[in-house]
């Protein structure tokens, strides 16, 4: 039962990291895109910037909770995929140092440096994310001793390069619609304009990736043997048309929430037919990392659920206020602020 209860919260977590990190992994990708002068990038820096550390803690709480809950499947996970996770953690450096130092000096060409920096250190997150989640639903070549026989090369297949794509498009979608909650005038009209594209693209993708999964992955056979468990699915068709209508009419707060709910339930789709393996084995289902085979002691995952009840929803709350508190349509005055990106 706490092996379960732990697998779900892991998947949870996730979940959560995807919706909130991932509006501002989009934005930062989209710059490019979206802005058409340093206004326009200080505006997309903005609507980040109160919100994107506050958003890492999920990533370091999934992390930690693999890391406590699941040590053997983070062991595993962590030397097998060692590489592409050093990646993602210097893009994620970048990201972090583009937000701090791009003011520091009054220089263009200082500035291009670190957008550059904020650039690829946004796309390359989302893109890593989702070629490592896509191989997690596919299976790696776990050994007997729990060591992955393959190396970064083989995480680059048909099907961990759809996910990565997939979910490169979920943020960038996501981001989108972030940016029209978050802007106004021009700006806000390009980012409403680049969602309604995305949008056609993302649909077209979420339906190859389903099709490939049922022919790559065994995701599947849970939901099956258990129906009802499609709910999610419909969850995540739900929240994508709902994104879409809510577009059309310009209520981007809804698009932006719809949004949300579509990647948590496309997150969710894959953990829960991952269940109860965290780390399938393709060369033999007897060697992947389970629920029952890579959990720590019950007095841990008991210790650890009693601090994850405590301190989960003071981070909710913590959240909750900032996004209420800095959630204002960000205008001139307010880059005049010495705190202001």
């Amino acid at each position: 039962m706490l092996e379960t209860t732990w697998f779900i919260l892991w998947g949870v977590l996730w979940a959560v990291y995807f919706a909130l990190d991932g509006y501002d992994l989009g934005l930062g990708t989209l710059m490019p895109f979206l802005a058409r002068d340093d206004r326009d990038r200080r505006i997309m820096y903005n609507a980040a910037g109160p919100f994107w550390d506050g958003n890492q803690v999920w990533l370091i709480t999934a992390g930690g909770v693999t890391f406590a809950a699941f040590p053997a499947t983070y062991a595993a996970l962590f030397s097998g995929m060692y590489t592409a996770l050093m990646l993602l953690l210097f893009a994620l450096i970048l990201r972090g140092i583009s937000f701090e130092f791009r003011r520091k000096v009054d220089s263009d060409a200082w500035r291009r440096v670190f957008d550059g920096f904020h650039i690829v250190g946004s796309f390359l997150p989302a893109l890593l994310l989702g070629v490592a989640f896509a191989n997690i639903f596919q299976g790696i070549p776990l050994n007997a001793d729990g060591v992955n026989e393959g190396g970064i090369l083989n995480l680059l297949n048909p099907y961990g390069l759809l996910g990565g794509v997939l979910f490169v498009l979920m943020f960038t979608l996501h981001g989108a619609l972030w940016l029209g909650v978050k802007a106004e005038g021009p700006i806000a009209d390009r980012a409403a304009a680049m969602a309604e594209k995305l949008w056609m693209v993302l649909v077209f993708t979420v339906i190859l990736f389903l099709v490939m999964t049922a022919f790559a992955t065994n995701l599947f056979v849970n939901y099956v043997n258990n129906p009802v468990l499609f709910v999610i699915l419909l969850v995540a068709v739900g929240g994508l048309l709902s994104a879409r209508a809510a577009l059309g009419k310009r209520s981007m707060v809804k698009a932006w929430a719809s949004s949300a709910v579509a990647i948590i339930s496309v997150t969710l789709f894959g953990v829960v037919g991952l269940f109860p393996a965290l780390l399938p084995s393709t060369i033999d289902p007897a060697y992947s990392m389970t629920i029952a085979n890579s959990a720590s002691s019950p007095l841990t995952l008991k210790i650890m659920l009693g601090v994850t009840l405590v301190f989960i929803p003071l981070v909710i709350v913590y959240q909750s206020w900032l996004h209420v508190t800095f959630g204002h349509k960000i205008k001139d005055e307010h880059l005049e602020y010495e705190e202001a990106y």
